[in-house]
C-alpha cells in the first residue's frame, strides 16, 4: 500500500534525514519490524537489528555521510527512492577518500505504513574506484 503523493513525500524526507543523522537505529525505525534490506542483489538483511547492521556500516565508514534525496517516483504498488549518498571515506580502514555516488531504492510499503522490503541498486564498481582512488574531476 503505498501512502498519498504528500505523504509519500514527508516519509521519504524523514528516511533521508534519518540517513544523514549518524543513527542508524532512526534509518531501521522506517522498516516494519520484520522489513528487509538487500543492497546490489545481494543477501537481504531482514528485521531491524540487521537493517542497523547494514546501515551502520555505511554510517561508520563515512563519519561525514550525507545523502541527497533526487526523486520519490510510485511505480504501480511499489516506490523508487532516488539517492545520492556522498562523504569521506575516513572509517575505519578509509583512506580518506571522497565518494559521491547515486543509486535507487525499490520499497515494498506494508500496512504499517512502513518498509516491508527495500531493494537497493548502485554502481558496485563505481563506488569501489572512488573509495580506492577518490572522486575523479
Amino acid at each position: 500500500m503505498i501512502p498519498e503523493g504528500p505523504e509519500l513525500q514527508k516519509f521519504a524526507e524523514s528516511y533521508t534525514s534519518a540517513w544523514c543523522s549518524q543513527n542508524a537505529a532512526s534509518v531501521a525505525a522506517h522498516f516494519s519490524p520484520i522489513g528487509s534490506l538487500a543492497i546490489n542483489d545481494g543477501e537481504p538483511s531482514s528485521g531491524r537489528g540487521a537493517i542497523m547492521e547494514a546501515v551502520q556500516g555505511f554510517m561508520t565508514t563515512f563519519p561525514d555521510l550525507c545523502v541527497v534525496m533526487d526523486d520519490i517516483v510510485i511505480d504501480g504498488d511499489r516506490a523508487e527512492y532516488h539517492w545520492t549518498l556522498s562523504g569521506t571515506a575516513t572509517g575505519p580502514g578509509g583512506i580518506g577518500n571522497r565518494v559521491c555516488i547515486s543509486g535507487f531504492e525499490v520499497w515494498n510499503i506494508g500496512e504499517d505504513g512502513l518498509i516491508a522490503e527495500s531493494r537497493g541498486q548502485f554502481d558496485a564498481a563505481e563506488y569501489k574506484r572512488q573509495m580506492e582512488r577518490g572522486i575523479v574531476r
